[in-house]
């Protein structure tokens, strides 16, 4: 079987996924199936930056390689053009983005450094998969290098409509970079489709009979390949010692109360006021609420150099104590509202405890807490998701009552059915959901698109893909 390169911004960890990002659980698995190289940024900034030494770390049959970055790579190419052009534009939020050129030029300097200090490491056999918005021009650069290597790009982030996109000063260079990949992953049919209208309608692209994109003198295959989480383990996580723990301490302090959860970074685009402003309103609709549901926010901050993000939450405490110093109770406080995190171990117990999972961002790639949630559930009195439409998962849990965020009064409609809602029917929504996340897993997500590209790459050469294992 061929080895596994798999690039992202962040690497790892290798050990306890209980404890990492969604993204690290869905690889870490299929690179021990299949041994690799996991490669990307060491998290720090040093003087010698992309050129200093690599730094090597080796578990069983896996390996990472990491390399800094110089402070000027860091506040042009992370906090710069990736996270003040490309994540407010990815978002939708054109009022965030910052065009600044300087920034456009520091990401293209660093995407060529991490392909140069790539180049090396590979071998004749490799495929290499490439994650998400950091690396659009990756690809191009390792073409450029003259890697011949299958090469497939996941965005875990939206892809917003040509009308927004070309917004983007370097949009056309940006989208030329991603079509030197052989396989692009998006998240959703939605987020596949603004893709394919940019390469038809924007590029002046076409569409092969095998349904492969051909435009700026380049073909790609794309397709939609919607992420899942860990699901057995997830499920299992409330009978850990951390889950345990946290599932009888929030029972034991609801006691008859019931709980509405939300779990989500400080960011613009997961509704975080509109959300408290909803839940305000449900308690000015549905008096007979007070003192009987409360809301537990847990918020850690992120980016908190970018000034957007810094508003935020400093939003969110001003919601959260006008909303508590006008309805609070001695014995009751409406809103809990916590900026840290919590291990995912201990969230499955607080989302098992919970009666509701609130996940409702304005736009967002696909949110796994919205799979975390029901897979946290006890099938014999499962709680409630109310999921945003414009969440990638939405095009999957459809049994979810689905919502528009940015309307507050039908969030807080939706939040009363959910409190409200009879057991069956919960059972009833539970089961549909349940058995999608327990189906389309981190694992079967990951094996999906490498066999894809295993395929694709097999096809080009005349080869059966049998050859290429």
């Amino acid at each position: 079987m061929s080895r596994l390169v798999v690039v992202s911004n962040r690497v790892g960890p290798l050990n306890d996924t209980g404890r990492a990002g969604g993204l690290a659980v869905a690889l870490v698995d299929v690179l021990r199936k299949r041994g690799g190289l996991w490669f990307g940024w060491s998290g720090a900034v040093s003087e010698s930056g992309t050129f200093g030494e690599l730094q090597f770390a080796e578990d069983d049959d896996v390996s990472t390689a990491t390399i800094d970055v110089a402070r000027v790579d860091y506040d042009e190419f992370y906090a710069g053009f990736a996270n003040k052009a490309l994540w407010p534009t990815l978002h939708y939020r054109l009022d965030l983005t910052d065009f600044d050129r300087r920034l456009a030029e520091g990401y293209r300097r660093v995407n060529e450094r991490f392909a140069a200090r790539l180049v090396p490491l590979l071998q004749k056999d490799d495929i290499i998969w490439v994650h998400d918005y950091h690396f659009f021009l990756l690809g191009d650069y390792l073409r450029r290098a003259g890697v011949n290597n299958p090469i497939g790009f996941f965005l875990h982030i939206p892809f917003p409509v040509p009308e927004i996109l070309t917004a983007l000063p370097n949009h056309q260079a940006m989208v030329k970079a991603m079509l030197a990949y052989d396989l692009l992953g998006f998240q959703t049919a939605a987020h596949l489709s603004a893709f394919e209208r940019y390469v038809l309608e924007e590029a002046n692209g076409t569409r092969g009979e095998d349904g492969a994109l051909h435009a700026l003198g380049r073909k790609v295959v794309a397709d939609a390949f919607p992420i899942g989480i860990d699901a057995d383990a997830f499920a299992g996580f409330h009978k850990t010692k951390e889950g345990s723990k946290n599932l009888s301490l929030v029972r034991s302090e609801l006691d008859d109360r019931k709980q509405i959860i939300g779990v989500d970074r400080i960011d613009y685009s997961k509704g975080l006021p509109q959300r408290f402003m909803a839940f305000e309103r449900l308690l000015q609709m549905y008096p007979e609420h007070k003192g009987e549901v409360e809301l537990l926010q847990i918020a850690p901050p992120s980016r908190s150099e970018v000034r957007a993000y810094k508003d935020i939450q400093e939003s969110l405490e001003g919601l959260s104590g006008r909303i508590n110093g006008r309805f609070s109770d001695l014995d009751w406080t409406p809103i809990n509202f916590m900026s840290r995190s919590f291990p995912r171990r201990s969230l499955a117990g607080i989302y098992r405890a919970s009666a509701v999972g609130l996940v409702t961002p304005l736009r967002d790639g696909m949110n796994l807490v919205a799979k975390e949630y029901i897979a946290a559930q006890d099938p014999e009195d499962p709680g409630v998701l109310v999921l945003s439409r414009f969440a990638g998962a939405a095009e999957e849990m459809t049994e979810a009552l689905i919502v528009n965020p940015y309307s507050i009064d039908e969030l807080a409609e939706a939040l009363h059915r959910a409190i409200r809602m009879p057991l069956d029917e919960r059972q009833h929504r539970f089961d549909l959901m349940h058995k999608k996340v327990m189906t389309n897993t981190a694992g079967a997500w990951a094996e999906t698109f490498l066999d894809r590209l295993t395929t694709l790459n097999a096809d080009a050469q005349g080869l059966n893909p049998a050859y290429l294992n």
